[in-house]
């Protein structure tokens, strides 16, 4: 296989990249751009691009055919939202910086984050009009752009004593489902997706085979897909005092969901009736419950690698920055320091 030709050349007296597959393409690109370099006054409204129609395009061919269903759903809703109420009117060769940063703040005052998530579809729509010598430079990437909005609230674990009360009322919630979900979640380090992507060969007497997940593109229509990354394929030892908790079920049947896995409102009440019946004291979020468990996990072995190993994640980072929240808030580190040095 040929290398992707990158060159760098210099049209009136600014530098451009060119990419191509093969020399043919590369010289048909340059040729384009020497062109229209050459002659811009002969440029006129009919031959521009519509932004909105010429995102579009982008969307469905080189996009949503190429990524995940729940992703696909999230790059339409940044272009409907917050891209196109600015830019769909206009030609995609007219865009400025100053067209770019208006999107960002006519988000207002919601999270990086958030902002994030618009800027990262609308720099890929912006690339691909570069790359097809549409515009000269991508107007996202100048340094007038600023981006800035509240950081995002890191998920709070529940505290021991929360746990501890969860614990002892499985037996309190009154449907079976209820209270199979309240002890495979709240005891063990799953996502959501793959609590609900479990089947019954996937436990037996001392572990949980982690092998699917699924997930809610269409909130009520329930999607079974392959776990989040590869290292999400994994074996989670099961704390088998709440086997008594888990229904007999099917090898292939799902343990929570029978024949087919739960919808996205089917959870939510699940977790509602779990308040109710129990009487805790916060809403039964969960997220929680597995940032609540790794916390613990790490806590109480200090061993990140196994840590990881059991939340699935492809490296440290991941688990350390998201995930481990720490228990002690105010620990002295003065004393382990001066233990070590004989003082």
């Amino acid at each position: 296989m040929s290398k992707r030709i990158k060159r760098e050349i210099v049209v009136n007296g600014e530098k451009r990249w060119i990419t191509g597959a093969n020399e043919q393409e590369y010289a048909e690109k340059c040729a384009r751009l020497m062109k229209a370099a050459a002659e811009p006054q002969t440029q006129d409204a009919g031959s521009k691009h519509g932004f909105r129609e010429y995102a579009d395009n982008w969307f469905n061919v080189f996009s949503k055919p190429n990524i995940a269903k729940v992703t696909a759903i999230t790059y339409e809703r940044q272009l409907r939202l917050h891209i196109y109420p600015v830019l769909g009117e206009k030609n995609i060769e007219d865009i400025t910086p100053i067209d770019v940063q208006t999107v960002f703040n006519r988000m207002g005052n919601v999270t990086k984050a958030t902002k994030n998530k618009a800027k990262i579809v609308l720099n890929m729509v912006l690339e691909q009009a570069v790359e097809e010598n549409l515009l000269r430079k991508n107007p996202l990437t100048s340094k007038s752009i600023r981006i800035t909005g509240a950081a995002s609230k890191p998920t709070p674990p529940y505290s021991i004593e929360q746990m501890q009360y969860l614990v002892r009322h499985i037996g309190q919630v009154k449907e079976a489902r209820g209270r199979a979900y309240l002890a495979l979640h709240a005891l063990h380090p799953l996502r959501l997706e793959e609590v609900l992507g479990l089947q019954g060969r996937d436990i037996d007497d001392h572990s949980i085979h982690v092998r699917r997940a699924v997930t809610h593109p269409d909130r009520n229509q329930p999607e079974i897909k392959e776990t989040k990354t590869e290292d999400g394929v994994r074996v989670v030892d099961l704390v088998e005092q709440i086997k008594q908790y888990l229904p007999k079920t099917a090898p292939h049947d799902y343990i929570l969901g029978g024949a087919k896995p739960l919808t996205c409102t089917e959870v939510e009440g699940i977790c509602e009736r779990i308040q109710h019946d129990t009487g805790f004291d916060e809403r039964v979020t969960p997220i929680r419950f597995r940032t609540t468990v790794l916390t613990d996990i790490y806590d109480q072995t200090k061993d990140v690698k196994q840590t990881m190993h059991a939340a699935g994640h492809t490296n440290e980072i991941t688990t350390l920055k998201y995930y481990i929240k720490g228990r002690s808030e105010h620990s002295n580190t003065a004393a382990p320091v001066a233990a070590a040095y004989g003082l």
